[in-house]
């Protein structure tokens, strides 16, 4: 079973994919893939970042990913490739959010670009266009240890990905954050 492990820069993605991978499971960093299998199509040079082919990649990952062992793919862009069979996404509240990339030294643009696609869902929207509502799970990451956030997401595993109320797709909801005026 191939799993997206996805959400905005600064919700714990590759922290709780570093602690998956200690406790055994199969993590493919979607970024360094597209760069060894010659995914990246060039740069965005505003936002610092790689434009990643997700064509190319999701017949990367078709081809040598197999579907019978459990693999997660963390990334930012990971739910949007079509080969992955559930999706999981990191959520934080904007505010703390804002605090994590702060944290980054990232310049101010950036930070409000990326607190303001999680307040208006971005990931969550791109995801549920291309996957089943019900192969889709939101994780609330704030206030909670990479160690509650992998003990989730281990209890998602372990329930074959059943939906669980708390974590189906429409549970978090930052939109009354746009109203406010404090992030940057």
């Amino acid at each position: 079973m191939r799993v997206a492990l996805s959400g905005t820069p600064g919700t714990g993605k590759t922290s709780v994919a570093t602690a998956l991978e200690k406790q055994g499971y199969s993590i493919v960093h979607i970024h360094a893939l597209a760069k060894e299998k010659h995914c990246i199509t060039g740069m965005d040079t505003k936002r610092h970042s790689a434009l990643i082919d997700i064509d190319k990649l999701n017949t990367v990952i078709q081809k040598n990913y197999q579907t019978d062992s459990l693999v997660f793919f963390e990334g930012h862009v990971s739910h949007l490739l079509t080969t992955m069979d559930k999706v999981v996404i990191l959520r934080c509240h904007p505010t703390q959010l804002q605090k994590r990339l702060l944290k980054k030294k990232w310049g101010k643009q950036k930070i409000k670009e990326n607190v303001d696609a999680e307040i208006l869902d971005v990931i969550l929207c791109e995801a549920a266009e291309l996957h089943p509502a019900r192969n889709i799970f939101e994780i609330d990451t704030t206030g909670k240890t990479i160690e509650e956030v992998t003990e989730v997401i281990k209890n998602i595993v372990e329930n074959n990905f059943r939906p669980a109320t708390p974590y189906t797709l429409g549970q978090i909801d930052w939109s009354e954050e746009i109203l406010k005026d404090n992030h940057p």
